[in-house]
């Protein structure tokens, strides 16, 4: 998700982006970054632009902003910059591994291309497997000459607390809906607020991931999904056969619609719109949301979708959730 340009703006970076510049005018830039943003957030995009950011020759002296034209920025860009190292899973591993990062600190020991900074991103940082980040931690403890690492993660509490407290926390600032929406609104002029509202309510507030969706497919996958959980409160839908399907195909999506499908008869509870058996309500949200943490693991997820579905018939069946009050 870099494809946008290095002067694009993302007004929830820009404190972020004013933290980094400070830090290198003030020589105060510490060896490690933990950019703290998640990738459809534009953890990735900040990465390369804190690298194009270091390695620009002609930079805006007002804004502090990577030119974008220099052979330097375009190198960053075409990931051609010999001093510009990335470490993310490769291949069909979901993990970071260990000769991964052993050959970074080989790389990082010999001297610059152009005798400046070496720049590290590695990214997503939560998928440095248990080795890879205790090999990392020696490189955080004796970084190599002015080296400078960037531990791109939407998810920190998910790295040791030995490797977070060797990185200088870079935080987006506030952030909602409403800014994304205006964001990606200006983006796609010709797409509604109500269309991003409904793509960002499946993808979660990734602004980045949205940009790059089919907002028609995602559309039609959430009405898709809610006819079903329909028929599952009427007991009409074979739920083994949709399980399977649906455990196979777009199966986080699924879940993050059924999230969003039990949210809204929970806030109509809570208006008075809707009776409801709130316990069984929240069980079932609960399911749900642990069925989202498998989503890249290894379990069987036609069983993990089934067994939200069969929960769903069990509010059906407590306190006739689906008759509106009076």
């Amino acid at each position: 998700m870099t494809t946008l340009p290095l002067d694009a703006e993302l007004p929830w970076l820009r404190p972020a982006q004013d933290a980094f510049n400070a830090a290198l005018a003030s020589d105060r830039l510490g060896h490690a970054l933990l950019v703290q943003v998640s990738p459809g957030q534009g953890g990735q995009w900040l990465a390369v632009w804190i690298a194009a950011r270091v390695f620009c020759r002609q930079v805006d002296p007002h804004r502090q902003m990577p030119c974008g034209s220099c052979l330097d920025c375009r190198r960053v860009m075409a990931n051609e910059q010999p001093d510009l190292l990335r470490v993310h899973p490769i291949e069909d591993s979901k993990e970071i591994r260990v000769d991964q990062v052993r050959e970074l600190s080989a790389e990082l020991a010999l001297t610059s291309h152009a005798g400046g900074r070496k720049v590290v991103i590695v990214s997503p940082a939560e998928r440095l497997n248990r080795n890879a980040a205790n090999a990392l931690l020696k490189t955080l403890e004796e970084p190599s000459g002015s080296a400078l690492l960037l531990l791109v993660t939407g998810e920190p509490s998910r790295l040791p607390a030995t490797v977070r407290s060797r990185c200088t926390r870079l935080l987006p600032g506030p952030t909602n809906d409403d800014l994304f929406v205006s964001w990606l609104q200006a983006q796609r002029p010709a797409s509604s607020a109500a269309d991003w509202r409904a793509v960002l309510g499946v993808l979660g507030p990734q602004p980045l991931a949205a940009l790059e969706a089919d907002t028609a497919a995602l559309g039609g996958l959430r009405r898709d999904t809610e006819r079903a959980l329909e028929e599952v409160m009427r007991g009409t839908l074979d739920v083994v056969d949709t399980a399977d399907r649906w455990g196979k195909e777009d199966y986080a999506l699924r879940v993050a619609c059924v999230e969003l499908w039990l949210i809204d008869r929970l806030r109509d509870w809570g208006r008075g719109r809707r009776s409801a058996a709130p316990k069984t309500l929240f069980d079932a949200l609960d399911h749900a949301r642990e069925a989202r943490q498998w989503a890249e693991s290894p379990v069987n997820k036609p069983l993990a979708i089934e067994r939200v579905l069969w929960r769903l018939a069990t509010v059906a069946q407590t306190a006739g959730s689906q008759r509106p009050v009076g």
